[in-house]
């Protein structure tokens, strides 16, 4: 018999190596390496990469020229929530692997199975679960009160098996719950590891590209938030969605991560109800849901998430300092970033907080991505060390340099309409974003330096 040959695989970038080491040389990590068997091919087993078939209906063997190949766009439909459709950029297109991470009890299955069940009224779905009992899924769908005709299930965590089953069916939706749990009969580890969980996952991505079928994998995550199992499954799949939400929270908001088929960091809400996730579509009201007595320190910014602007409210806490060295502690935001603009504050705005601790959190869970709040944590942060209110109807973006200009961010004229909607009345935004015409009933105060937006307060 031949001997069995095996490589090391690292765990974060998916880089591959004849021999164990220490350290993959590739991403830098330590400890990172697991050993994979490698089971040689099967006589006469083609590749799915020479296989026509495909979302684009022409074999990979074949040349082209690129002006011959047809333009038009892939059908899409609805995943039947429209936060959700508006992540993946449209709708659920043919042919398409979606990974779908997050903590334990952030509401994966939940999700993926109240779009199972209302996708299945009209199209054929097989939700496929390694993790629980059929019954206990059949409990969670009558406890949230879903349509359960039409829904084919399947308890198994064979590959083989299920694309068997899936060849069969023909289901237009194929939903994997989840990709950790599932194995192939030829890779000689347990199931989880790196071995199972990419090669696992290029057979079903394969068989999803060659049938036209939407394949929904879910995905667990490590302590540190990112995927686990190796970086190339990410790189198999054409989009990958986060979902973020503690357990003490309402709020589940959904970010995407890869989209090859739509834009990057597009952002949902979702809130978890009695009856399940109930999407929300002005998450800017869920937001702002502030107290009516005022406080120093708190501040209503403009984000932008994928192609809409958000309104959320930034707070800020400083306190007298016992400890050389001073705490900075930011929830959702940079911790690295709130440092240096607090030296922006120091060197350029003369207000030195070099002997406070200095807490800023954004509420509602909402993790800032863009550098447009820079200026309103400064303000916030201004208006906490001085114990003064800001104007409840005050709206504030901008990004901070270091010599303290204020530079423009993207849309920034649509981020000034959405705070008139929501009925602020002030605004201060860098000058190169301030419109000819405000809207009806909103003050716009342009300012290109700190300076000039300390002296607007």
């Amino acid at each position: 018999m031949a001997k069995a040959k095996s490589a090391f695989v690292c765990t974060e970038c998916g880089a591959e190596y004849r021999k164990w080491q220490g350290q993959c040389t590739s991403c830098g990590e330590w400890n990172t390496l697991s050993e994979v068997r490698l089971t040689p091919a099967r006589p006469g087993a083609s590749s799915g990469a020479g296989r026509s078939g495909y979302a684009g209906g022409v074999s990979s063997r074949e040349v082209v020229d690129l002006s011959a190949v047809d333009l038009t766009e892939v059908p899409r439909f609805s995943s039947t929530f429209g936060e959700f459709d508006r992540v993946l950029g449209g709708g659920l297109v043919p042919g398409s692997a979606v990974l779908l991470g997050g903590n334990p009890g952030a509401g994966k299955s939940t999700l993926l199975l109240q779009t199972a069940c209302k996708l299945a009224q009209s199209k054929q779905a097989l939700y496929v679960t390694g993790e629980e009992s059929l019954s206990q899924v059949a409990m969670r769908a009558y406890r949230l009160q879903l349509p359960t005709q039409g829904l084919k299930m399947l308890a198994e965590t064979s590959v083989e098996t299920i694309l068997g089953v899936a060849e069969r069916e023909r289901p237009a939706v194929l939903i994997i719950d989840s990709i950790q749990t599932m194995h192939l009969e030829d890779i000689a580890s347990a199931p989880g590891g790196v071995a199972q969980v990419r090669e696992s996952a290029a057979a079903l991505t394969r068989f999803a590209k060659q049938t036209n079928t939407v394949l929904l994998l879910v995905g667990h995550v490590t302590k540190d938030g990112t995927l686990a199992g190796p970086k190339v499954l990410e790189h198999m799949i054409d989009a990958s969605l986060l979902l973020e939400g503690g357990a003490d929270s309402r709020f589940r908001t959904l970010r995407g991560q890869k989209n090859r088929f739509g834009a990057v960091n597009e952002l949902g809400v979702f809130a978890m109800l009695e009856h399940g996730l109930k999407e929300v579509k002005n998450p800017s009201a869920i937001f702002l849901s502030r107290s009516e007595e005022q406080s120093p320190g708190s501040l209503v910014m403009v984000v932008w998430e994928g192609t809409r602007p958000i309104l959320v409210e930034v707070q800020a806490l400083l306190d007298e300092s016992a400890l050389g060295n001073p705490r900075r502690v930011a929830v959702g935001l940079d911790h690295n970033r709130l440092a240096m603009l607090l030296a922006v504050l120091h060197r350029h705005g003369g207000l030195f907080t070099g002997d406070q601790d200095v807490f800023l959190n954004v509420v509602g869970g909402v993790k800032v991505l863009e550098t447009s709040a820079d200026l309103a944590v400064l303000l916030a942060v201004v208006s906490s060390l001085q114990a003064r209110p800001l104007p409840r109807e005050l709206v504030v973006f901008g990004e901070v340099g270091l010599a303290g200009e204020i530079r423009p961010v993207p849309s920034g004229q649509e981020r000034i309409v959405e705070a008139a909607k929501h009925g602020f009345t002030r605004a201060i935004v860098p000058k190169s974003n301030a419109p000819k015409q405000a809207p009806k009933g909103m003050e716009v105060i342009a300012v290109t330096k700190l300076s000039e937006a300390l002296e607007a307060l």
